[in-house]
């Protein structure tokens, strides 16, 4: 993801204070730290007077840091500055009554939030809005479209905006009947299949759900009402879809990796006061929120300080533990007389002496959805304390190599073969016929073998028709391999006695 250096500093003024003063400049310092505790920067380009560093999110991430909000709230918490919470600054004027009406007919839709706009005036968008999506390589199209583009990439809730007047009444949410067609906002037909998620009308398609708009309800310059939508949606639903139909998109990319559905209300309100402030003129009606949890139940997340210095390897103080928690503004128990959790299986033991344990309990914020089991914490307490903090040991390892018993066995068949002047031979796997089916393959390889035997016999056809050729006078072939049964997978040996085809299972095999 590209991030505008300029865009943080909106939100974590003091970052050049936190840096401090460096032979390098601010811009690649900041990338430094984010590469050593968050996550790689691959590039730092400069644009005019701006920096746009390139940040490799990795997927467990990407529900919370594919945003500038979301990269500037781990800059706070991590290097322990203020964050400045843009809420405040939304202007949005009092709602009227609404008469939208929203189905949600699929479960693959968690929530879904629309909003009418009326009375809007689309044109050029300011320079401050042209200026932050050209920072991130983002064309400028209309003020409307620009604000909804800039949401995405602000707080990393993608939206959408449909004309109203474009559309039959109702939004409904529903999948696709198979052969339904809509062509994209950028002139690419699409058949749907009845997998497929879309956003419709009573009589249209507007859109592929999570992923792409269509040109029916396009926003244009001749465009007066509108309907916001803020949506959250399954994000394997959206993945397969998008494969499906060979669309990719930075709003499929965020919702493949998964979105909380709490996320939602900021960007509709980030986008209604964004729109407000394009124009002064708009008149909004009231929110309309489909949303069948009600709300995401909460996560606990218990772990131990003696697992965590068992998983990175070095002693860690309680206390320090503490102090990253209260900067994340993660709540938290703390229990120091209960050295460690008991799994299942596992014998309870006294604590040894001096043991640094304790027990926390943490509950886990909506939008980090990648705590889940403490080896997760574990991970989030190494990187932010630094990894420089673990000192390197070589483990002690007992170099006694473990014979592999099948292995040996393979070894030994295959020397005694040769010994007696056979030589080895490799047939195919798959067949027209079996017991084991296999996926996406050849319509006559469909299977994979049972035996061996049945293809040494063609194999042992052939060398007798090339003995000649090869001045033999006798054809002696084996194969050592798997087949594969209704009761599982074995190792064969199959050899040939003339034109006799003998197999044994690997552990009958006499030598």
């Amino acid at each position: 993801m590209k991030v505008s250096y300029n865009w943080l500093k909106w939100y974590v003024p003091e970052i050049p204070d936190a840096l401090g003063r460096s032979p390098m400049g601010e811009a690649e310092k900041l990338a430094d730290i984010i590469t050593y505790h968050l996550a790689e920067v691959e590039t730092v380009e400069k644009h005019g007077d701006d920096s746009i560093l390139d940040i490799k999110i990795l997927p467990n991430r990407a529900h919370d840091l594919l945003s500038h909000l979301g990269i500037a709230r781990e800059l706070s918490s991590l290097l322990h500055i203020p964050f400045v919470d843009p809420t405040p600054k939304y202007k949005i004027p009092e709602s009227h009554p609404t008469k939208l009406e929203i189905k949600v007919e699929t479960d693959k839709c968690r929530r879904y939030m629309g909003r009418i706009v009326r009375n809007v005036t689309v044109g050029p968008s300011p320079d401050w809005v042209v200026k932050h999506l050209e920072a991130i390589g983002q064309r400028s199209i209309n003020n409307v479209v620009d604000v909804a583009n800039l949401v995405m990439f602000n707080c990393g809730q993608p939206t959408h905006v449909f004309d109203l007047d474009k559309m039959e009444s109702q939004i409904i949410v529903r999948e696709a009947e198979n052969g339904e067609k809509m062509t994209t906002l950028d002139n690419r037909e699409m058949v749907f299949k009845n997998s497929h998620m879309i956003i419709a009308d009573e009589k249209h398609v507007l859109g592929i759900a999570g992923i792409k708009g269509g040109k029916i309800a396009e926003v244009n310059e001749n465009t007066k009402n509108l309907i916001i939508e803020v949506a959250n949606f399954d994000p394997t639903s959206v993945r397969k879809t998008a494969q499906a139909l060979n669309i990719f998109t930075d709003a499929k990319k965020r919702f493949e990796n998964d979105l909380s559905p709490e996320l939602a209300p900021w960007g509709m309100r980030e986008l209604s006061a964004l729109i407000a402030e394009m124009c002064p003129e708009a008149v909004f009606e009231d929110i309309v929120d489909v949303y069948p949890m009600g709300s995401q139940p909460e996560r606990k997340l218990a772990f131990s300080l003696k697992r965590m210095e068992s998983i990175l390897g070095t002693q860690i103080a309680a206390t320090d533990v503490e102090d990253i928690l209260k900067r994340y503004h993660i709540e938290y128990k703390f229990n120091p007389s209960q050295p460690s959790l008991v799994r299942e299986g596992e014998k309870t033991t006294p604590p040894d002496k001096g043991d640094t344990g304790g027990l926390f309990e943490i509950t886990v914020p909506t939008m980090r959805l990648d705590l889940t089991i403490e080896e997760d914490m574990a991970e989030e307490i190494g990187r932010i304390m630094g990894y420089d903090k673990v000192k390197g040991n070589i483990p002690k390892i007992n170099f006694e190599p473990k014979v592999n018993e099948t292995y040996a066995k393979i070894q030994k068949a295959r020397a005694y073969l040769l010994s007696q002047g056979y030589s080895e031979v490799m047939t195919y796997a798959f067949r027209d016929k079996g017991d084991i089916e296999v996926m996406q393959s050849a319509s006559d390889k469909k299977f994979l073998r049972t035996n061996l035997a049945d293809d040494l016999a063609e194999s042992l056809k052939l060398n007798k028709i090339n003995a000649p050729l090869l001045g033999l006078t006798e054809v002696k072939i084996f194969e050592i391999g798997n087949v594969f049964t209704k009761s599982g997978e074995e190792t064969h040996v199959a050899y040939n006695e003339k034109n006799k085809i003998i197999e044994k299972n690997l552990h009958e095999f006499q030598y």
